[in-house]
């Protein structure tokens, strides 16, 4: 875990990148970070008032539409690299993503379309408002299992990224804050700390996140458990245009708590506004591999 240290605290009192962009946030048009659900925190607000970013800019305002551009349809291609040590590949699976966003609720499937000997194995995923998550696991030929609140943090198909990872929608958690600024890969980024309630059904204690403010994108997250353990962090290595021409995070590296293995996603393929029924996600239709008509071929 020694190259996940995690940095020095940003001072506010070092706050010096002109934030006004965030102002007109809620003009820009909408984007969809559909691979980081993941997918995309230091203190919480004692005074009960959110702290300002700039202008009456707020990091409960900055959170509320990163969480807002989430939501919709989207389907997604993409390659899936576990690497164990960091560079050799031990796991390589082309997967295909369903996706239905609300406000107030979430479905996700991943499915393995290759390799043949993995082809079918999928993961169904749902959480409604501030529940725990569920899910349900299908190995072809014929088994189905379910997956409890308690297996949230086992590792997706064996990478470094968790179930809990990719259902949980952080920037809609209560607690937001705005903790400083940084200059991450020559590109300025603010950096959003996210804490959950008390109702227990995240295992993470906080998440920051590093955002590109002028593009809108997070370029990376780290993930703490409650003992101040920095468990994962999630950088974007390549961003690209979506079927709108929007940027969005087009490929991630993963790192957990395991030195000897990384996690690289690449996002080949997404089309947004796709329409799903909803027995596609529903455990009796997990074994059927299928695109939706509207789906990139």
């Amino acid at each position: 875990m020694e190259k996940l240290t995690a940095r020095a605290e940003p001072s506010l009192a070092k706050l010096n990148f002109n934030l006004e962009h965030f102002m007109n946030l809620q003009k820009l048009p909408v984007l969809r970070i559909t691979i980081v659900a993941f997918a995309l925190g230091l203190l919480t607000l004692s005074s009960g008032r959110p702290e300002t970013a700039q202008a009456g800019t707020s990091a409960k305002d900055l959170a509320a539409s990163l969480s807002a551009v989430r939501e919709g349809a989207a389907y997604v291609r993409l390659r899936l690299e576990v690497k164990q040590p960091a560079d050799t590949i031990k796991i390589s699976l082309q997967l295909q993503v369903k996706e239905r966003r609300t406000r107030t609720a979430t479905d996700l499937i991943y499915q393995v379309l290759w390799p043949k000997e993995r082809k079918g194995e999928s993961v169904l995923l749902h959480k409604s408002g501030d529940g725990p998550s569920t899910g349900w696991l299908f190995i072809p030929p014929d088994k189905l299992r379910s997956l409890s609140a308690s297996q949230m943090s086992d590792a997706m198909f064996g990478s470094d990224l968790s179930y809990e990872d990719v259902i949980e929608n952080f920037f809609g958690w209560e607690n937001q804050t705005i903790v400083g600024t940084e200059v991450l890969n020559r590109v300025n980024c603010v950096i959003l700390e996210s804490k959950p309630d008390k109702s227990g059904n995240s295992s993470y204690a906080k998440v920051r996140s590093w955002i590109d403010f002028r593009r809108v994108v997070p370029l990376r997250v780290e993930k703490y458990l409650p003992s101040g353990q920095l468990a994962r962090r999630i950088d974007t290595t390549r961003v690209a245009s979506d079927d709108k021409g929007r940027s969005i995070p087009a490929d991630l590296t993963v790192r957990s708590s395991r030195e000897d293995s990384v996690t690289d996603l690449d996002g080949s393929r997404i089309r947004h506004d796709v329409a799903y029924t909803d027995r596609e996600f529903t455990p009796k239709d997990l074994p059927e591999i299928s695109a939706p008509p509207s789906a990139p071929e």
